[in-house]
């Protein structure tokens, strides 16, 4: 077996890390010059720390599901992708995407089951329901619309909202601050201080919950852990950071670049119109093409690990480039071609192991019904500016569109 030489930790890769992406339909060009090694050890643009990359579909699964690497967000050797990093960070309760074994696994059990595809049926008919109005009122108003604020962002927002048991009016509260929050470029007093006011507003709604509770997530999981005698206030609170923000932002950008690239796609889309069911397969394919939260596969090592060809040393950080894996040729044969026939649910866009995507079973069925429905309501759609003047996000932890003009 031919021996792969171990990179230099003392002259890591000259560049500034993470990459920005030139084309929204392909990852950075230096993704395939990473490739070739199957790990690199680079340093992060914002911090001068030094972590490891690696970029195959293999080596990347089989790093999330090595419990030697944590996912502990306050490890000092945890890679920080955000601007002011090196600085104390906002200090939350940990939540789920910040525990390990031993306390992960309980807590992830206690409140997967308001994800189960049976719980999202029942939602279906509501998510239905949001979605027409939404279109409805996008028929009624000007044109070109803002595909964004008329339906990306609000159906996914409003969603969440009525699942967690949170007020819908106060959506442009949460989503200006959850913005701030995923901006790389956000700095540590803006950042700390869109901490303190989400927590703030989620332990009073969580304290009147307490007191009224509701048919909401919030209010269940209330009920269900007094009454194993195990409630604590700001676990909820954490928990209800953690779904508000990661509930809306990423399937929001994924209903607009979903729709570009149906739309730049015309094979595609003419598929899913002639049958629906084709849908979801789409669905995961878009998922894979995007792959958006690429940096949700962070980790840092807890002991020595040989793995991609290295050993990464305890305390070292790995970002796993969850972008690059489900670009690897040799799973996702010519993948920067949009297949929707491809099958390809084996990608990592939600992650994999036991820190995979709590909410996938929902952002999936959002996805379904928003395409199904707005190209068969609005079957002229198409965009009103040129693909490459189109604002993309490119230093958000959330990859998408700041607005998405679009007429019929």
């Amino acid at each position: 077996m031919t021996e792969v030489a171990q990179p230099s930790r003392t002259q890591p890769e000259q560049a500034a890390f993470p990459m920005k992406r030139t084309c929204p339909f392909a990852p950075p060009p230096e993704y395939d010059r990473f490739r070739d090694a199957r790990a690199h050890y680079v340093e992060l643009e914002h911090t001068g720390q030094r972590a490891w990359v690696l970029n195959r579909h293999e080596d990347l699964r089989a790093m999330l599901n090595d419990p030697r690497f944590s996912s502990n967000r306050f490890n000092p050797g945890f890679p920080v992708l955000f601007k002011d990093g090196q600085q104390r960070r906002p200090r939350l309760r940990p939540s789920l995407i910040a525990m390990d074994a031993p306390e992960h696994g309980p807590a992830r059990r206690s409140v997967v089951g308001e994800f189960t595809v049976k719980r999202m049926k029942a939602l279906q008919p509501r998510i239905q329901e949001i979605v027409d109005q939404h279109i409805d009122a996008m028929l009624a108003g000007d044109q070109p619309a803002d595909l964004v604020s008329a339906l990306s962002l609000p159906v996914p927002s409003l969603v969440i909202c009525e699942q967690l048991g949170v007020p819908y009016a106060d959506h442009d509260f949460f989503q200006t601050h959850s913005s701030r929050l995923l901006n790389r470029e956000t700095g540590f007093e803006e950042r700390s201080k869109s901490v303190e006011a989400m927590q703030n507003y989620l332990s009073d709604l969580v304290s009147a919950k307490e007191t009224a509770p509701a048919d909401d997530l919030l209010s269940r999981q209330i009920a269900k852990k007094r009454e194993e005698g195990d409630y604590d206030h700001d676990d909820l609170v954490s928990l209800a950071f953690l779904l508000l923000i990661a509930g809306h932002e990423t399937t929001a950008n994924m209903i607009s670049l979903g729709t570009v690239a149906l739309l730049e796609n015309p094979d595609a889309l003419a598929a899913i119109k002639e049958d629906p069911g084709k849908t979801l397969d789409a669905v995961e394919e878009l998922l894979r093409y995007f792959t958006i939260a690429e940096f949700a596969t962070t980790r840092v090592a807890l002991e020595d690990v040989d793995i991609a060809g290295v050993t990464i040393k305890a305390g070292e950080g790995v970002l796993g480039l969850s972008y690059a894996a489900n670009f690897d040729p040799e799973v996702f044969p010519e993948p920067e071609r949009l297949d929707i026939t491809r099958g390809g649910r084996h990608h990592v866009a939600f992650g994999f192991g036991a820190h995979q995507c709590l909410g996938q079973n929902l952002a999936r069925m959002e996805l379904q019904i928003v395409f199904d429905t707005l190209f068969r309501r609005i079957p002229t759609l198409r965009l009103a500016a040129p693909v490459d003047q189109l604002p993309f996000k490119h230093d958000s932890g959330v990859f998408g569109l700041y607005c998405l003009p679009v007429t019929w």
